[in-house]
């Protein structure tokens, strides 16, 4: 998508702290943080939200979860726990309409969220 921020990372149009990528996913420093460590994980598919996944991109959706895990436990966020957001829609918070997820650690994060 042309006007897409995070296929323009993706594109290395836009630069980004990248924690992780591989072929099929990208995952970067969010430059906005909510918490001492943000990462935001995307495929490199544009898909625009959660509602949109078809069957098809069923393992890469499973992959970005597998690799937030992943990077989770490199970063030492299996010791304390962690956060893993993913906003929906205009009602549910999403700004930046390709899905992504956000991972949120290394403090406390309290409930509900807002």
């Amino acid at each position: 998508m042309e006007n897409c921020i995070f296929c323009k990372i993706v594109s290395k149009e836009i630069p980004a702290k990248v924690e992780y990528e591989d072929e099929n996913i990208l995952a970067f420093h969010d430059i906005t943080p909510q918490a001492p460590i943000h990462i935001v994980f995307i495929p490199k598919k544009h898909i625009e939200s959660l509602d949109k996944i078809i069957v098809e991109d069923i393992e890469l959706i499973g992959s970005i979860h597998y690799q937030i895990a992943e990077v989770a436990r490199k970063l030492g966020l299996d010791k304390t726990g962690y956060r893993i957001v993913n906003n929906m829609g205009k009602d549910g918070g999403q700004t930046v309409f390709h899905i992504h997820f956000h991972l949120l650690g290394n403090r406390p994060l309290k409930w509900p969220p807002g």
